[in-house]
């Protein structure tokens, strides 16, 4: 158990930097679907430097909106992950679960993305942008949608992340063999 709590940190470490290339490689999309969503919200939101209002600022928006989220995420699943017996199995099933909430996260944000493609259109914005000054109104709306399912989507990686920890847990035990009890060895002295 020592050893386990003693890798935990390094866990929680790396899912910080997994979520941070995920946030800054899911806003490369959504900064393709509308730069304005950045030039006219999330570059002032996160006071990025005007040289740096392209791409890159971009993925320092996705870093700095996501990294957190591997504390978040991983907190839970490491505790639950403790349950696993074995040390390389324990970070074997901490790393197949941060990879499983990764994966739910992206396909939940792509779907909203899509979801997005299908329903906003000049007429039909979402209420949300009621009000709001911008270039276009549609691409924000999207952008905006994709970053709001990704956020569910990141609650239902937990889960299913968590998901993936029991069933490594349940397994790494069946598996483990049980120490021999003097008791049942048919001695009685």
């Amino acid at each position: 158990m020592m050893n386990k709590l003693l890798l935990a940190p390094v866990l929680i470490g790396a899912a910080c930097i997994m979520a941070g290339i995920y946030g800054a490689l899911h806003d490369q999309i959504s900064y393709t679907v509308s730069a304005g969503y950045f030039h006219e919200f999330k570059f002032i939101q996160f006071n990025i430097a005007p040289g740096l209002q392209n791409r890159l600022g971009a993925a320092i928006v996705g870093w700095l909106a996501s990294w957190w989220m591997g504390i978040v995420i991983g907190v839970p699943i490491c505790l639950l992950a403790l349950t696993v017996r074995g040390i390389r199995e324990f970070a074997r099933a901490f790393l197949l679960a941060a990879l499983t909430v990764i994966g739910v996260t992206l396909l939940i944000g792509l779907t909203g993305l899509a979801i997005g493609f299908l329903t906003i259109q000049d007429g039909n914005l979402p209420s949300w942008m009621v009000g709001r000054e911008v270039t276009d109104p549609v691409s924000f709306a999207r952008a905006g949608m994709m970053h709001d399912f990704s956020y569910l989507g990141g609650l239902i990686g937990l889960l299913a992340g968590a998901a993936v920890v029991i069933r490594q847990a349940v397994t790494s035990r069946r598996a483990a063999p049980r120490p021999v009890s003097h008791r049942s060895n048919g001695f009685h002295g």
